[in-house]
């Protein structure tokens, strides 16, 4: 079979490899999609620390079940399932307190397990014991099944900003991840949605797509301004930074109203995680500050029932679809913000 590899800072390999078998509390799948995102494009530049090359890469999986190993139960060839990412332990104090996405043991697809860039894969038996193989609802396609990764980080993001009804929302960066936040704010009753971002031509795509309240241009207009301008002085309810920028998580504390949620969805690069914040600013209109990593086996269920409830579409946000031999075209095309978002289908 086909699989794609990493091997080293900017050295992906499209190569053959052994068919696996699915082993004791594992399922095989045929993997029909596997969604890229802007950290695989990071691992492609930079590589990863937890991974130990070669691995194959790939971690937003959809697929079709082929064969299930020994102690498996409830599952047989045909089911189509969804694959979670970041595999919390289930056993630790955090898990056991409900706190799945801060697991200290975490352990994701693509990194410490074989991904899904290639024709098959096997899901572990970490997955299988924490409840992370989603059955597909009928009527959702693979494509569409493998964004339910990524809209299950954004649920998370925004159940601990919590986004509700009547607010004004800015999102701060317009791919993927800023396109899935416009639809789940508008889906959990948000009053206005703002979309800016600094990349004229990716805003203009996904301004077609999403349909913000407004498009704030970021590289021809004061952003905190533009903000206070649309809300009345008030500021916005609520600010996501689904960007990784320190500047955008220094104009979100600016640009917040009073008691307003801030959330620091996008991390920062690792050699520049310092921002300048006035702190007078959280204190006196009485901001909050979220962090928001991952999301937990329950965030990938719930992103699926939205999907199939059609509460936030996301198939139209699928601009590229490229076969597995295509797999670097694609990471560069999301380097240079070119898609909404680029699947690949071995």
């Amino acid at each position: 079979m086909k699989v794609a590899r990493f091997h080293a800072p900017g050295d992906i390999r499209v190569e053959d490899a052994p068919e696996p078998t699915a082993r004791t509390g594992e399922v095989k799948i045929r993997v029909r999609n596997c969604s890229t995102c802007g950290t695989d494009a990071k691992i492609y530049k930079f590589g990863h620390h937890h991974i130990r090359p070669p691995r194959v890469m790939g971690h937003e999986i959809a697929g079709e079940i082929v064969e299930v190993g020994d102690e498996v139960t409830g599952w047989q060839a045909g089911d189509r399932v969804q694959v979670i990412a970041a595999i919390p332990c289930g056993r630790c104090e955090e898990c056991r307190r409900g706190r799945m996405t801060v697991c200290p043991n975490q352990e994701s697809m693509g990194y410490h397990f074989e991904g899904g860039f290639a024709e098959f894969m096997t899901v572990p038996a970490k997955v299988l014991a924490v409840d992370g193989l989603n059955r597909i609802p009928d009527g959702v396609g693979f494509a569409e099944a493998s964004v339910a990764e990524p809209l299950a980080c954004v649920l998370n993001g925004q159940e601990l900003a919590r986004v509700g009804e009547g607010d004004d929302v800015v999102i701060m960066g317009s791919g993927p991840i800023g396109c899935l936040h416009v639809r789940l704010a508008r889906s959990r009753g948000a009053a206005r949605v703002f979309l800016v971002d600094l990349n004229a031509g990716r805003l203009a795509m996904a301004a077609g797509l999403v349909h913000p309240d407004a498009s704030i241009r970021g590289d021809e207009t004061d952003v905190v301004d533009e903000v206070l301008k649309l809300t009345e002085g008030r500021g916005a309810d609520v600010v996501i930074t689904a960007a990784a920028s320190g500047a955008a998580q220094e104009q979100a504390i600016q640009m917040a109203a009073r008691q307003g949620r801030i959330s620091f969805f996008g991390g920062l690069p690792k050699d520049a995680p310092i921002i300048s914040a006035d702190a007078n600013l959280v204190h006196y209109r009485e901001l909050t500050i979220v962090g928001a990593n991952g999301s937990s086996p329950q965030h990938n269920k719930q992103a699926l029932r939205l999907i199939a409830e059609g509460a936030v579409p996301v198939s139209d946000l699928i601009t590229h679809r490229l076969p597995l031999d295509q797999v670097l075209d694609g990471i560069g095309i999301v380097s240079r913000g070119e898609a909404i978002k680029v699947t690949v289908e071995p």
